[in-house]
């Protein structure tokens, strides 16, 4: 067995690896075509790591953490997604403590895609924490998880070794899409990322610009390249945006449709597409590879091969892979500033920040009111808030107000995955992964940025939602520190 995906990063020896897609439906361990490629690859010293899927594009699949434990004896150099959209805190903080139980400490963080599937028709989404909240517990978890027992005292639970890593889609061309693109990378690696990996797509300038982003910023984090052997049939679909995140440019699905045309369908473009990532991915200083498509072991070890007869000329290469998307002309134009947004926030100078204008006088008067001498008060205050709040913002009573944080978008209205601490990264031209409206982060950027704020945003600690104030008044719960607001303020 090669050394394991850990030290590799660490020893600088440019680890190489792939993703295994788990199949949906009943799976035999000995006919199982996913265990059977996973496996031939671990027993090659080649191959550093495989990489488990967690129901990738929304679709229902066998969990990651089955095919993962069928892979046990090479723990150390599987990595196993787990994404937010099918489980509460309290789901994925259990899948958590089953993956350090059986010894699989790398762990990839998604938000994960909107569902696309389901018996009879669609299912529903979760979302109860994103990326960056299932970082930070993570992280906490490394250090030793504070917790209450059954007695109701406190107590430390043992500490575990996630060595955690993160995603980035640095494929966004226009700056309300791409600068907070960058923030919400940030966040994810002050709460625990130790590895990141691109999104798949094929502009290596946009590659090399995250990456230097983050050593900018101070923070040497192992960027690992993502490259992927494609087919005509997927470059479609990806044009077509039903993998969320993932990008294929016009001149590149020009190119594609070309050499489709010859004897071998464009089997040879394709892999030597994928092998100049990888020269390229070396030349700029990555981390590592991660070679998505793979069928076959000899197709891995042959991209492999040919990426090492094209490291001398990666510079050319570099500048040969520019497939870049040109943004909309929406995506692209200035989105105004409102006057009801600037209504918005001199009600909140007014009244709702913290320790200025009216804040103290309304907090001791809620105090007050909280004593009990007049319990019908609190009730008929939070009867206006919720009919008001509703017609100005379509409120949903989820009494841990985000207004405020996402310049008076509702996050929990107007974001498909509810998503407080930054955007994710399956926006395309400005538009939601759902398609059904904006994406409210490129709002709220252009909003923020007006009025020299974006700053302010980029630097607060992660927003948490605290479900248990669900149906309350998100006013009381500010004035009296109940709500997410009062631990950012210390």
């Amino acid at each position: 067995m090669s050394k394991t995906f850990q030290q590799a990063l660490q020893d600088g020896l440019f680890p190489v690896g792939t993703e295994i897609v788990a199949p949906r439906g009943v799976q035999c361990p000995a006919q199982s075509a996913s265990l059977k490629l996973a496996k031939e690859l671990l027993s090659d010293e080649r191959v550093n790591y495989v990489s488990i899927t967690d129901n990738p594009g929304g679709n229902p699949m066998l969990p990651p953490d089955w095919l993962a434990g069928q892979l046990a004896d090479y723990a150390p150099n599987v990595i196993v997604h787990l994404a937010c959209k099918d489980f509460n805190r309290a789901g994925l903080e259990s899948q958590l403590w089953r993956y350090a139980s059986e010894g699989f400490e790398n762990v990839l963080v998604l938000t994960g895609d909107l569902p696309a599937d389901g018996f009879p028709s669609q299912s529903g989404s979760v979302f109860d924490y994103d990326s960056v909240n299932l970082l930070s517990m993570m992280t906490a978890m490394n250090a030793g998880l504070p917790v209450k027992n059954r007695r109701g005292q406190p107590e430390t639970l043992p500490r575990v070794n996630f060595f955690a890593g993160c995603a980035v889609n640095p494929f966004k061309y226009s700056e309300n899409e791409f600068v907070p693109q960058l923030a919400k990378l940030l966040k994810k690696v002050k709460a625990g990322a130790k590895w990141v990996i691109p999104q798949l797509g094929y502009d290596m300038q946009r590659f090399k610009e995250v990456k230097l982003f983050l050593e900018q910023q101070g923070f040497n984090v192992p960027f690992i390249g993502n490259a992927f052997v494609l087919t005509k049939g997927i470059a479609k679909l990806i044009k077509s945006g039903k993998l969320a995140g993932c990008v294929v440019s016009d001149s590149l699905l020009a190119d594609i449709e070309k050499y489709a045309t010859g004897a071998d369908k464009g089997k040879v473009f394709f892999k030597e597409l994928a092998a100049k990532q990888i020269a390229v991915f070396r030349g700029l200083g990555f981390a590592g590879t991660h070679i998505g498509g793979i069928e076959k072991p000899e197709t891995f070890f042959e991209i492999i091969d040919l990426s090492k007869t094209f490291e001398n000329d990666w510079q050319t290469l570099y500048e040969e892979i520019q497939y870049r998307q040109q943004p909309a002309a929406s995506a692209r134009k200035k989105k105004h500033v409102s006057l009801f947004y600037r209504f918005s926030r001199l009600v909140h100078a007014a009244a709702f920040h913290r320790g200025h204008g009216l804040y103290p006088l309304i907090k001791r008067s809620y105090r007050f009111l909280e004593s009990g001498k007049y319990r019908f008060l609190p009730s008929v205050l939070h009867g206006i808030e919720y009919h008001s709040k509703n017609v100005l913002y379509n409120c949903t009573d989820c009494g841990d107000c985000g207004l405020p944080d996402t310049a008076y978008l509702c996050p929990m209205n107007r974001c498909s995955k509810n998503q407080r601490n930054g955007p994710c990264g399956g926006s395309n031209n400005g538009r939601c992964e759902a398609d059904d409206k904006p994406c409210i982060w490129t709002l709220a950027y252009d909003r923020l940025k007006c009025f020299n704020e974006w700053r302010e945003f980029e630097d607060k600690p992660p927003i948490v939602y605290n479900a248990a104030l669900k149906g309350t008044s998100a006013w009381a719960n500010l004035y009296l520190d109940r709500d997410h607001s009062a631990a950012d303020n210390g």
